[in-house]
């Protein structure tokens, strides 16, 4: 059968799942990225100076975790203030948003070769 425009873009293809997460007496809901987040979130860690790391989980969190009905609970912005949060907790659901997204540590590293191949000696980036 071939899908039409309109079916493609009715489709709910961001699956999600609840989390336990005690540290916050509750639970969440982690889900698939969008294929717009993805690639911000792939820029985000092979930015100009290399691999960007910090607050990773936080960074990823920020994107995955869902309410009931799918929209995202927190704003980049708020990736700071989700980064003081419990490591533990955070960890919990990178692990689920890792998987859900098929982002494999084998992605970071490649999109920190992309990184490094792409600048130059000359490079005036800061």
């Amino acid at each position: 059968m071939s899908l039409t425009k309109d079916q493609i873009l009715r489709a709910d293809d961001l699956p999600r799942e609840q989390v336990d997460v005690p540290e916050w007496g509750g639970s969440v809901f982690v889900r698939t990225m969008t294929g717009a987040e993805r690639d911000a979130f792939e820029q985000s860690i092979a930015d100009d100076s290399g691999r960007n790391l910090a607050n990773l989980r936080a960074r990823l969190a920020v994107l995955a975790v869902v309410d009931a009905d799918g929209e995202r609970l927190f704003a980049d912005s708020d990736a700071l203030s989700l980064g003081n949060k419990s490591a533990a907790a955070l960890s919990r659901i990178f692990n689920v948003a890792q998987r859900l997204n098929a982002l494999t540590n084998a992605d970071v590293e490649e999109l920190e070769k992309n990184s490094a191949a792409g600048q130059s000696a000359d490079s005036t980036s800061a």
